[in-house]
């Protein structure tokens, strides 16, 4: 399959500077980029993604022109009434970015990475939380397209960071990226990550450990390195004493061998944020375009693998995941991810743990090195955490579940430019069906791609 990969060509660019995802690989130089046609000067390479389609719904909510998903592809609390849309980044967020590589001496390099996503539906930069304060005080039934996210209209809101990679010792890089954990979404997730066909891709609750503010992490260092059989790594974000969150970290390991791949995650966060917008009561009140949040501590482990074989990759992935009340509650509003102002904060929304369990797992099959077909499943399963014990719809900390499948059809023209058909099937029952206007959803979508 990683033969087939490369025929494809799929994001030689991102290739080139060897990002490492869970696998931890060291940095090439980017001395050979420009041979396979990639934007490359004086070891600079300029890459991007441009992805859109038609989407039907059969439980919709009208499209945001700032969320970057675009479209609530799995059913969601406000999903409503059935709808045929402009649909973006069904595969791959759109995005432009810069990275590059420079030898300092023989096996140690610079290197560096500034990523930033749009919504290519209106040419906004992705901000999920600006999707958010258009519904507050708003019905269900009347809200918009909206979810929380890392990305909250920052210039660079993807990555932006720069570090060392030593040829023998791993690679070192600060600022803003992805953690650990999201780069082991993306590599065991079926769907690549998908918004439009992947419940762990379009919510970044599994790759945030809980919260999917932080599947990517400000001012964070990250350590990865690779072996023959095993890889490692490593990542901290130190803590803040402004009143704003808290430290986080994660540990990753994992090896491959004769087709084999397996990788486990371990983190922890410190007051964890979720964005929401406000209700009726609480906008009547708060500052016009502020944001409600709820305050945790999360703890998460993960554990996946794949196995290739010819043409047929399958995967497999489970991740556990703990919210407690923060140790360190935020008592005060501040100025969150993005500069929003959070006025409405919640410490106690956990009298007992929550625990949610993920699992996911798929078949990719390549019928050639233009056509691929992959199918997906995906679960959530969710405990009993609230005051009173139950597992109804009364409330949302009730025990419930969620389950999501999904069927996926790629096709290369060019190793630049493919068209993708697919659908999910997503539905919610008990404590996470709690409140909601309807269940479940199926939202089938045709799009192109077009990566450089």
């Amino acid at each position: 399959m990683e033969n087939f990969a490369k025929r494809r060509g799929r994001l030689p660019s991102r290739r080139a500077l060897c990002l490492g995802v869970v696998a931890g690989i060291g940095c090439a130089s980017l001395a050979s980029a420009a041979e396979d046609g990639s934007l490359t000067w004086n070891g600079i390479t300029l890459y991007g993604v441009f992805d859109l389609g038609v989407a039907y719904q059969t439980h919709g909510t009208p499209l945001s022109q700032n969320w970057m998903v675009g479209l609530e592809y799995f059913i969601q609390k406000n999903s409503n009434k059935s709808i045929t849309s402009v649909a973006p980044n069904g595969l791959s967020q759109s995005r432009l970015g810069v990275q590059g590589s420079e030898t300092i001496v023989e096996g140690l390099s610079f290197l560096f990475n500034l990523d930033m996503g749009f919504c290519p539906q209106s040419g906004n930069l992705a901000d999920a939380l600006k999707s958010l304060t258009h519904n507050n005080g708003v019905p269900l039934a009347n809200q918009t397209s909206a979810g929380d996210s890392s990305l909250a209209g920052q210039f660079f809101n993807r990555s932006a960071y720069a570090g060392l990679s030593w040829r023998d010792y791993g690679t070192l890089t600060f600022g803003r990226q992805n953690t650990l954990l999201l780069d082991n979404i993306l590599a065991y997730d079926p769907m690549r990550g998908s918004y439009a066909f992947s419940v762990i891709g379009l919510s970044g609750t599994t790759a945030g450990m809980g919260a999917t503010e932080d599947a990517r992490l400000d001012g964070s260092f990250k350590y990865l390195w690779k072996g023959d059989l095993f890889r490692f790594g490593a990542l901290y974000q130190p803590g803040k004493t402004d009143g704003s969150p808290g430290e986080a970290w994660q540990l990753t390991g994992g090896f491959g061998y004769a087709g084999f791949s397996v990788d486990g995650v371990y983190g922890h966060k410190k007051d964890a944020i979720q964005a929401a917008s406000l209700n009726a009561a609480q906008a009547a009140m708060e500052p016009l375009g502020s944001l409600a949040a709820t305050i945790s501590d999360n703890t998460s482990y993960t554990l996946d693998g794949s196995y290739a074989w010819e043409n047929l990759r399958a995967f497999l992935g489970y991740e556990h995941i703990q919210y407690r009340n923060p140790s360190l509650p935020i008592t005060e509003p501040f100025s969150g991810l993005g500069g929003y102002y959070l006025s409405v904060l919640n410490n106690g929304a956990y009298p007992h743990p929550r625990i949610l369990q993920v699992s996911w797992g798929g078949l990719r099959y390549a019928f050639s090195a233009q056509t691929e077909i992959t199918g997906a499943f995906y679960h959530y399963d969710q405990n009993s955490y609230g005051a009173t014990r139950c597992s109804d719809t009364s409330a949302g900390s009730c025990s419930g579940t969620l389950w999501a499948y999904s069927l996926m059809l790629d096709y290369h023209f060019t190793r630049r430019l493919d068209v993708y058909t697919g659908v999910m099937y997503s539905k919610v029952a008990d404590g996470m069906a709690s409140g909601y206007l309807n269940t479940s959803t199926a939202d089938p979508m045709v799009g192109f791609r077009f990566q450089f």
